[in-house]
């Protein structure tokens, strides 16, 4: 009888580190933070990957990326065939390579991973992908022969200009809708409610973590294959879904997001200094108030700010602040660091650069002065005790154990509600009693026939891949019935 072949032994090697700009160099200014592999760092990283038979990687991505197969590519040196596989599932790479919670998805569920003293941790699949996406950018720019060539194949599709889809909302679902349509030659036409396109891409994240002119390139990548943009387009109002629906669209997508503020109910809210952070960080960053005087956006400063609530968006407004000249900011969150939903290298860059976590305590009042201006927030200290129906422990009141903590600003990022607008506008569509939109799980309909919806409108707030897995079912549902075949 013949043994069994030994398991090829898997060698400890350590993640190769991405360059990041110095902690005390970086919050004085917006560029971005992360630096970006080099071709050698690249091809450390890719090496690490084992090509496993059974990738669990591919499981752990809302959007399904072929991940063995762009980096089997990186590891050969064709950057052009990496960048296909990716373009082949994702409409937005670059995005995804700098924004997605890699560590509790792809990378979570990495084979490497599952034993990080004895490999050296998961592969940094995220980092590949910025690297791939970024790189294939810069040689086509460049013009490299088989970038363009690439480019070019995609061009040549067979356009159909008799089937044509709407998408209301401009953020990554209905991006996601729109490259996938796109691609198949079906004539999409974005309608975004803002002057720019990107959703919670331009307004939302920081020019110093996602970088707007990447989000620029994603888009012109998309208007090469015929997607029309026509932004301060309110759904709702200065559109409808049965009007289009009635000029002959095939389909319409809902991707309007869920950015209406969501305060907590507390005294004083209303006091001058207090924010939300969608209101902040909108003002920063699509209107650029970070860029003055190039911008003259009026932007509230403090020299202490506090931040209420403990995920990226929390994060984000934290070192946002500290950049336009706080001295000190705090995250003022109700459990510990260890139950902080933020991806885990915001938080680190965060403590790095100087934000001061207040764990295990919350407001009860926001307190003004004479002329109603912010002056301090008092605060309950708590516990943790048994867990909720997230499945973390609930933060409970310590009686009388309060304290304050003197601040100017108070930027509020608890969470956020579907804005009733287009709802309203919209007869027989079904919601929840949440007052998102109810729609199927798997194809993204609602209960409107040819009317579909995908993101945070659905889920309520979640991430942006995760928005985008959404937004490819729902393409790929409509690519089948309007070209009758499985796409």
């Amino acid at each position: 009888m013949n043994a069994k072949p030994e398991k090829k032994a898997i060698k400890k090697i350590p993640r190769t580190e991405m360059p990041a700009q110095p902690p005390m160099e970086r919050v004085r200014n917006y560029f971005e933070v992360a630096l970006g592999y080099t071709l050698a760092d690249a091809q450390a990283e890719a090496s690490r990957c084992i090509q496993c038979k059974k990738p669990l990687c591919r499981q752990g991505c809302p959007v399904e990326i072929d991940i063995k197969g762009f980096i089997g590519q990186l590891q050969k040196g064709d950057l052009p065939g990496a960048y296909k596989v990716l373009r082949d599932y994702n409409s937005l790479p670059a995005v995804c390579g700098r924004v997605c919670p890699q560590e509790t998805q792809c990378e979570g569920e990495c084979i490497l991973g599952k034993k990080p003293e004895k490999t050296g941790g998961p592969v940094a699949i995220g980092r590949l992908e910025r690297f791939v996406a970024d790189t294939f950018a810069a040689k086509l720019a460049e013009g490299d022969s088989a970038c363009i060539q690439l480019t070019g194949q995609a061009a040549c599709r067979m356009e159909r200009p008799e089937l044509k889809v709407a998408c209301i909302g401009g953020g990554p679902a209905s991006l996601t809708v729109a490259g996938y349509l796109a691609a198949l030659g079906i004539k999409v036409t974005v309608f975004e409610a803002l002057h720019e396109v990107g959703g919670v891409l331009v307004y939302g994240i920081p020019e110093f973590r996602l970088p707007k002119a990447i989000v620029r390139r994603e888009i012109d990548a998309m208007r090469a294959l015929g997607v029309e943009f026509r932004t301060n387009w309110v759904g709702g109002k200065a559109i409808l879904v049965q009007e289009l629906l009635d000029e002959g669209y095939k389909a319409v997508f809902l991707g309007v997001g869920a950015g209406l503020p969501q305060f907590m109910g507390v005294p004083g809210e209303n006091n001058i200094g207090v924010f939300s952070a969608n209101e902040y960080l909108t003002r920063v960053n699509l209107g650029r108030a970070y860029d003055f005087p190039n911008f003259d956006t009026p932007i509230f400063k403090a020299d202490n700010v506090a931040v209420i609530g403990g995920g990226n968006v929390a994060m984000d407004a934290a070192r946002t602040a500290l950049r336009l000249g706080a001295k000190n900011v705090y995250i003022v969150y109700r459990r510990t660091k260890g139950e902080m939903p933020a991806r885990h290298e915001e938080l680190e860059h965060a403590i790095e650069e100087g934000v001061q976590l207040q764990c295990l305590c919350g407001p009860l009042e926001f307190i003004g002065d004479e002329n109603k201006r912010l002056t301090s927030i008092r605060l309950q200290k708590m516990c943790l005790g048994e867990p909720d129906a997230s499945g973390r422990c609930r933060p409970m009141p310590i009686e009388g154990e309060t304290s304050e903590l003197k601040v100017g600003l108070a930027v509020i990022a608890v969470g956020t509600r579907p804005n009733p607008i287009l709802l309203e506008a919209t007869p027989g569509l079904k919601l929840n009693k949440r007052g998102y939109i109810e729609a199927d799980p798997e194809t993204g309909e609602t209960s409107i026939h040819g009317v579909f919806a995908g993101g945070d409108i659905v889920t309520g707030s979640a991430t942006v891949i995760s928005a985008m897995g959404a937004g490819r079912r729902a393409a790929k549902e409509i690519a089948k019935r309007l070209l009758g075949t499985d796409a």
